[in-house]
């Protein structure tokens, strides 16, 4: 029965956790715990059309950059790039440390750095399907203004309390 169900199940929005503090979206605009890695966008320093997908495996830390068509980051050698450097610190922005690491299963000391306590190697996985989501992201942004229902969106999380 559906009374039986919290308040948030009986609806078609949840409630989205706020950022732990605002975040710039120019360098990283696109960064999730998802699929058990952390995984973002990170645009290019240099080229203005190029963006990166990087990713970090919860558990094993493993990580990845290449470009959104799949060519490897040149600065990913046997450490992480500059690129996971700030995945991992927009994620902290985004989520907090302590919940990042918790999700990442990684213990980081007090004082010290999400990206240097990870212990994993270069792993290939695949950026189509980030990139994929962060594209759909975009195009929510290029949606009207417009009190009626949007169909596509019914599952869209709300910002406002529901309860």
């Amino acid at each position: 029965m559906d009374a039986d169900k919290p308040a948030w199940e009986r609806r078609s929005v949840v409630p989205v956790v706020p950022p732990v503090q605002p975040r710039k979206l120019a360098k990283v605009p696109f960064v999730e715990l998802a699929d058990g890695r952390l995984q973002g966008v990170v645009s290019s320093g240099s080229d203005i059309a190029r963006v990166y997908v990087s990713s970090i495996a919860a558990g094993t830390h493993d990580f990845d950059c290449s470009t959104n068509n799949n060519r490897p980051c040149g600065g990913l050698y046997g450490s992480p790039c500059k690129h996971l450097y700030a995945l991992a610190d927009e994620a902290v922005v985004q989520y907090g440390l302590d919940r990042v690491a918790r999700y990442l299963r990684v213990e980081v000391p007090a004082g010290g750095s999400l990206i240097r306590s990870i212990s994993g190697s270069p792993v290939r996985t695949p950026a189509a399907v980030v990139f994929s989501r962060f594209l759909r992201h975009l195009a929510y942004l290029e949606v009207p203004d417009s009190n009626a229902p949007l169909a596509e969106l019914h599952w869209f999380p709300s910002t406002r309390a529901v309860g």
